[in-house]
């Protein structure tokens, strides 16, 4: 009988492979190595400055992120999506403005508003509702007026001016898909995204997730303001401040590029200090509803078809709304 021979296991060369716990020794012997030059460029004056910004809109801003992080996946995960669909009214006309409504008690981030839009789009609620919570539940519910409030404490009226302008956007955005949308732009999930964990495992995962998704971009957000104040020159950031027109596209594309938590955007925002109150308005409008992470997650539930139509139609009514509330109210 023939006796086969067990075929030679391919055997991976050590030492190719580089894990986390390599890494970060490579980073620490670094840090170790390098450490005379750090110190001195940190004692700078332009760093010690850049650090002072970066901090305090860490400081501030992760209290609401946390808040809005657990607040989000507690209502993602024990509120069932069949909820929404009995709430809303059945005529679509109407159920825009209620769906709108529904964000100022719901609080949540923008990560988990795509996800809660998909669901309900999935239930048989009118995509123009869906649409419209999607865009108003990241920006006008408790936890970002609270935060709003706290970042602008000698500016009350910032609150109400969010509130309105992002109502408006939504509603708009809402009744205009009733008008042109089309429903072969759309490609809602086929299931959920914790489908056969239990509610616990459901919980902490999207905790998990928002956290460290939301979290980083927060982090990016606060080393871009902090960069922003203490590297660029003062006559550039006044040159734009100075200029309405120059000063609103600039932070509109600003809050788009920099895709910060709309927990913590207001505190960027804040130490925006040499733009209007009008352009920071702006910032505070446009930032929850499209930026380059809401674009991408649109595009991945609902199809591109849908985002290259509804991403630049959302931005221009944003800043158009935002223009006229601040001129209005600020």
């Amino acid at each position: 009988m023939a006796i086969t021979k067990p075929a030679p296991q391919r055997v991976e060369p050590e030492g190719r492979h580089l894990n986390s716990p390599l890494l970060l020794t490579i980073v620490l012997l670094v840090l170790v190595l390098l450490q005379s030059p750090i110190r001195r460029a940190l004692a700078a004056p332009v760093m010690q400055s850049w650090t002072t910004v970066f901090v305090a809109v860490m400081v501030q801003a992760l209290p609401f992120l946390v808040l809005g992080v657990l607040l989000s996946a507690a209502i993602a995960v024990f509120v069932p999506p069949s909820f929404f669909a009995r709430a809303l009214p059945s005529r679509p006309a109407f159920a825009v403005p209620v769906a709108g409504a529904a964000g100022a008690v719901l609080p949540g981030c923008e990560c988990a508003s795509v996800p809660v839009a998909g669901a309900l789009v999935r239930r048989g609620v009118t995509p123009a509702a869906a649409l419209t919570f999607l865009l108003s539940a990241p920006a006008i519910n408790p936890i970002v007026l609270t935060a709003t409030a706290v970042a602008f404490p000698g500016n009350p009226e910032m609150v109400l001016a969010r509130l309105l302008a992002s109502l408006l956007v939504a509603c708009a955005m809402g009744w205009l898909w009733l008008r042109l949308g089309r429903t072969d732009w759309l490609r809602p999930p086929s299931r959920p995204s914790h489908d056969g964990d239990s509610k616990g495992e459901a919980f902490w995962g999207s905790v998990r997730h928002d956290v460290m998704h939301a979290g980083g971009f927060l982090v990016v957000g606060a080393m871009a303001a902090a960069t922003l104040k203490a590297v660029a020159p003062e006559s550039w950031l006044r040159a734009a401040a100075d200029n309405p027109v120059l000063a609103v596209l600039a932070l509109a594309v600003l809050a788009v590029v920099l895709s910060i938590c709309s927990e913590a955007d207001a505190f960027v925002a804040a130490s925006l200090s040499q733009f209007s109150l009008t352009a920071r308005l702006t910032f505070l409008v446009v930032g929850p509803m499209i930026d380059l992470k809401l674009f991408a997650m649109q595009a991945g539930t609902f199809g591109r078809s849908f985002a290259v139509r509804f991403a630049p139609a959302t931005f221009a009514l944003a800043v158009v709304v935002s223009v006229l509330t601040g001129w209005v109210m600020l």
